[in-house]
């Protein structure tokens, strides 16, 4: 027993002429595709920004390089869910306004290790070095791998500066003062950390990829739980 499609002008006009249909379909997705990208060019859509977060510094960014190179999102997220059991062990729930100026986002999606979306100024300085040298010294039982060559391998400033250059085309405000200045700013930060080592003496090199490491880390959260506190959320 066959069952007839009924007729219809849908059917006469469109369906049945297939190059018409193929057009029609075509620029029905073009008309989706640029309502859903263009939104991405315009700078009055985003980034969502959070009053008091700002740009890493120079050392910062190149540790971020650094993090994003050896994939440690592969292991740790950057975004604590609005869940209790979350909020109880890391803070706040995340806010799309921290992450303004990350390129690309660390979010992640496994936790083999924490959540690291809040770890900065959680430790001293000696505690990082100790750490990506020896996990298993400072957190006993861990599976995470020893990082030597960052105590070994050095950071190159310009390949910072041109760094700093890329995110400032994506709109990252990096003036070209701050990239020209960018050497100062990162001895100056890089001796900080070495001084602080030394307290707890342990004896290292500014231009190695283990402080350019441990400043990205310490401000890891650090500005948007400083934002959020100012809105009153703990």
């Amino acid at each position: 027993m066959s069952t007839q499609v009924p007729d219809s002008w849908h059917r006469r006009t469109i369906e049945n002429k297939s190059a018409l249909l193929a057009v029609l379909t075509t620029v029905t997705m073009l008309i989706g595709g640029i309502a859903e990208i263009a939104p991405m060019f315009s700078l009055e859509t985003g980034p969502e920004q959070l009053a008091g977060v700002t740009p890493y510094t120079p050392l910062e960014q190149a540790g971020r390089d650094i993090y994003v190179r050896e994939g440690c999102y592969v292991c740790h997220s950057q975004m604590i869910r609005p869940f209790r059991a979350e909020t109880m062990r890391y803070g706040p729930w995340s806010r799309a306004g921290e992450y303004a100026y990350d390129h690309p986002f660390q979010l992640g999606s496994r936790r083999i290790g924490p959540d690291l979306q809040r770890v900065g100024a959680k430790y001293p300085d000696a505690w990082h070095y100790e750490h990506m040298r020896d996990p298993r010294s400072t957190s006993p039982g861990s599976i995470m791998p020893t990082y030597g060559w960052l105590y070994e391998q050095s950071y190159s400033v310009s390949d910072i500066q041109a760094s700093l250059g890329a995110l400032a085309t994506v709109g990252v405000p990096y003036s070209d003062a701050e990239i020209a200045g960018a050497e100062t700013s990162i001895k100056a930060q890089a001796d900080g950390i070495v001084q602080r080592l030394a307290t707890a003496k342990i004896q290292a090199e500014p231009d190695k990829e283990i402080i350019a490491l441990i400043a990205y880390l310490q401000r890891m959260g650090v500005d948007g739980r400083a934002a959020l506190k100012a809105q009153g959320v703990q």
